[in-house]
C-alpha cells in the first residue's frame, strides 16, 4: 500500500509543478538517433541562443565525432566565438553586459533538458509560449514562465504571439496565444525546427545517450547468453544429485 501511495505521488508531482509553471506541457518528441537533426539543431542553437548561452560542458570535438562533422565544418559554421576545437563552447558576451542588458548572467544550457521537470518538453513548451507584452522591460512575457527576463529570440521563425485573455481576467497568464503577425515560417515548419533545437540540447545534455540503445541491446544479449550457460551449468550439477 505504501508503494502505491508512493508510486502515486511521484506521477502527481510533475503535474502540480507544470502546472504552477503556466500549463500542460506539450510534447517534443524529442530523440538523439537522428543525426541530421542533431546536426541541423547545432546549427540553430550557434544562430539563435550561443549569442548569449555557453554549453561549458560540451566540447566542439565532441559535436564533430558524435554528429559526424569534419573539423572543418565545425571550426567555419559552428564555432562563433573564435575557439579552438578542443575547446568548451562558450560565448563572447561579457558578463557584465548581460548583467545589465537582462538583469543577470543568460545560464549556461548543458544540462537544460535534463534539468527542468518534463526535460525536453519543457524546453520545447518554452520556446513556443512567448507573447508580446509590453509591460516588460524586453518586451516579452512567456506563459509557462512568467516574467522570464529572455526576449523570444525565435520571433522571426513564429512570427509575434499575443495574449488572449479569458472574460474577466487580466492578470497573470493569458487563457491562450494568438498569432499576429506571421514569421518567415508556418507553425509546422517553425515546430520542426524547434524540434531539431531541443534535440540537440537533449543531445548535450547527455551525449552518452546516443550509444545507450545500441549498447543496451548487447547487454541484453550477453545477459540472454549468460542466463542460457548458467541453466546448463545448473543441469549438470543437479543431474548428478538426482
Amino acid at each position: 500500500m505504501i508503494k502505491r501511495i508512493a508510486a502515486f505521488f511521484l506521477a502527481f508531482v510533475p503535474v502540480v509543478v507544470f502546472a504552477a509553471s503556466g500549463g500542460a506541457l506539450q510534447s517534443s518528441a524529442a530523440t538523439v538517433n537522428n543525426k541530421a537533426s542533431l546536426q541541423r539543431g547545432a546549427a540553430m542553437y550557434m544562430s539563435y541562443c550561443a549569442g548569449c548561452h555557453s554549453l561549458g560542458f560540451q566540447r566542439y570535438s565532441r559535436i564533430a565525432q558524435d554528429l559526424e562533422l569534419s573539423e572543418e565544418q565545425v571550426m567555419s559554421h559552428l564555432n562563433l566565438t573564435g575557439g579552438k576545437f578542443a575547446d568548451q563552447i562558450k560565448i563572447a558576451m561579457d558578463p557584465a553586459d548581460a548583467q545589465q542588458w537582462f538583469g543577470k548572467t543568460p545560464p549556461d544550457l548543458s544540462l537544460i533538458a535534463r534539468s527542468k521537470p518534463g526535460g525536453p518538453d519543457w524546453v520545447y513548451t518554452f520556446l513556443k509560449s512567448f507573447y508580446v507584452d509590453e509591460t516588460r522591460p524586453a518586451g516579452w512575457n512567456n506563459t509557462l514562465l512568467p516574467n522570464a527576463s529572455m526576449p523570444n529570440v525565435l520571433w522571426e521563425l513564429q512570427g509575434i504571439q499575443r495574449p488572449i485573455y479569458g472574460e474577466g481576467e487580466h492578470a497573470g497568464a493569458p487563457a491562450k496565444l494568438e498569432l499576429a503577425v506571421e514569421g518567415k515560417l508556418d507553425p509546422k515548419q517553425f515546430d520542426a525546427k524547434l524540434r531539431d533545437l531541443v534535440n540537440f540540447l537533449t543531445y548535450v545534455g547527455e551525449p552518452a545517450g546516443m550509444q545507450r540503445t545500441s549498447v543496451g541491446v548487447w547487454v541484453i544479449l550477453f545477459l540472454a547468453a549468460f542466463t542460457f550457460l548458467a541453466w546448463l551449468l545448473k543441469h549438470e550439477y543437479w543431474r548428478d544429485v538426482h
